[in-house]
């Protein structure tokens, strides 16, 4: 029969410190019994100083609470700025301290073994440390708790680093949102729309409005805004806008409304800002939305040139360049729907033809740039001469239009005269040197609704009438009347 061999030889002890199986301690195969205990004591606190350095290299806290909560054990020491013999006897949850002002997760209490769980707690100083912690409970032979266990890494810095990753994506999500709705749009002001619902949606406004900071003559106004605005939320949001902050400021309105307030300045020198409110009672602008809402501002500047550019450009097509008269094209646009409106009315109106005379003579004796300059001035003559409502076009060359709404030739007479006696005056310094004064010629005809005439008529006749003066000397006017009368 084979024999089973009594030696262990899978025992984690030397051969010098094993105890065969049933014999007494005295019999081990250590000789002595206390050199036995004393090697075993060794060993055990070698193993216990190489565990106990090994946390603290890679731990910036270990602890042990018991059954209440109490710390029993603090490593290192000090821990996170705490000296271990404050600590030790204290409830845990002394440390707690989360970034948001709130409990989450307590790792002093686990009621299962968890691993990679954040937590903040706080330095002596009060300022906030996020740990990452891996922890379990401690059970008695019945399987009660009785304590818990674990350790924490601290991960303030990299949870900083992934906080700012996620606000930045977030950033960008919403930014990318807005152009995105903006690109749908060809105008500013449905840009300008798209762009303020998809900020107020993102940061849970109840509405926003960009302003104008000085408006005309000083008056603060509303350019854009969505949501309600009310007087309260508009006079606090002028009010940050007026202190010249570059950053993003905040102040509650009167009727409890947050409102944040970013300023911006266009291209075009503009002082503006965008604004942004929350219902009464509503929570505070964190920092994040602070920078989304001033980064968002930037979109608004680049709407608002764009704005401006298409204003400049609509302005240019319907303007004379040299003067700011309405060039030809405008002033037929305009004269059409002032008829319509006028024949609505049952009231006439009256076309004037204004040609400079001798502006040919003036152009080859002194310049074309003393022959603008005749031009302009002319064109500040007519505008001074007649009511803001009525329309003043530069035709082409020397030649001007004026039409007056709601008045016939006698009202144009009276103007015509005005302008034959003031033309020469104005511009008799330019006329020096050329042998012949600069007068003004000018035809007359008025359309009453009731005739039905076309504007080409109407026009035919006044430029008939100017030219007739022309032929008779210049320097005069004439009315045109209709035919059959």
């Amino acid at each position: 029969m084979k024999r089973t061999s009594t030696t262990d030889d899978s025992s984690p002890l030397p051969r010098s410190l094993r105890v065969t199986p049933g014999a007494p301690a005295h019999e081990s195969a250590c000789p002595g019994g206390e050199l036995f205990a004393d090697t075993l004591r060794s060993a055990l606190l070698d193993s216990r100083n190489r565990w106990r350095d090994l946390v603290s290299l890679t731990a910036d806290l270990a602890f042990e609470t018991d059954a209440w909560g109490r710390f029993v054990f603090v490593s290192p020491d000090p821990a996170l700025g705490w000296p271990a013999s404050t600590l030790l006897g204290q409830p845990a949850e002394l440390l707690l301290a989360a970034a948001d002002g709130t409990i989450g997760f307590n790792p002093f209490r686990p009621t299962s073994a968890v691993r990679r769980r954040r937590a903040w707690l706080k330095r002596p100083d009060g300022s906030g440390i996020c740990l990452a912690f891996a922890a379990a409970p401690l059970t008695d032979a019945e399987g009660r708790i009785i304590g818990s266990r674990g350790i924490g890494q601290d991960t303030t810095e990299q949870d900083g680093y992934d906080s700012a990753v996620a606000a930045a994506l977030r950033r960008g999500e919403v930014l990318d949102h807005i152009l995105w709705r903006m690109r749908q749009e060809v105008l500013a002001p449905k840009m300008m729309e798209a762009a303020l619902t998809s900020l107020t949606t993102a940061l849970g406004a109840e509405g926003a409005a960009v302003l104008d900071v000085l408006g005309d003559g000083a008056r603060p106004g509303v350019l854009y805004e969505t949501g309600r605005s009310l007087p309260e939320v508009l006079h606090t949001a002028l009010s940050l806008l007026q202190t010249d902050s570059a950053d993003p400021l905040v102040s509650m309105a009167s009727d409890g409304r947050r409102v944040l307030a970013c300023s911006s300045q266009t291209r075009f020198a503009e002082q503006t800002g965008l604004a942004l409110w929350r219902i009464p009672g509503g929570r505070d602008w964190d920092n994040e939305e602070r920078v989304l809402a001033s980064s968002a501002t930037g979109i608004i500047r680049m709407i608002l040139d764009h704005d401006s550019i298409q204003r400049e450009m609509a302005r240019q097509a319907r303007t004379d360049p040299l003067t700011g008269l309405l060039n030809r094209r405008a002033f037929m646009e305009e004269l059409a729907r002032r008829l319509d409106r006028l024949d609505r009315e049952g009231l006439p109106g009256t076309l004037m033809f204004v040609d400079l005379d001798h502006f040919k003579q003036l152009n080859d004796v002194r310049g074309h740039e003393t022959g603008d300059t005749a031009l302009c001035v002319t064109a500040t003559l007519l505008r001074d001469t007649v009511r803001p409502a009525d329309l003043v076009a530069r035709l082409g060359g020397d030649e001007f239009a004026i039409w007056l709404d709601g008045a016939d030739d006698l009202a144009a007479a009276e103007r015509a005269e005005h302008l034959r006696i003031a033309g020469p005056s104005a511009l008799a310094t330019l006329a020096e040197g050329i042998g012949v004064p600069l007068t003004v010629s000018i035809g007359i005809a008025t359309r009453w609704p009731s005739r039905g005439e076309d504007i080409e008529t109407v026009l035919h006749r006044a430029d008939q009438a100017m030219y007739e003066v022309k032929r008779s000397g210049r320097g005069h006017w004439r009315v045109a009347h209709p035919e059959g009368t």
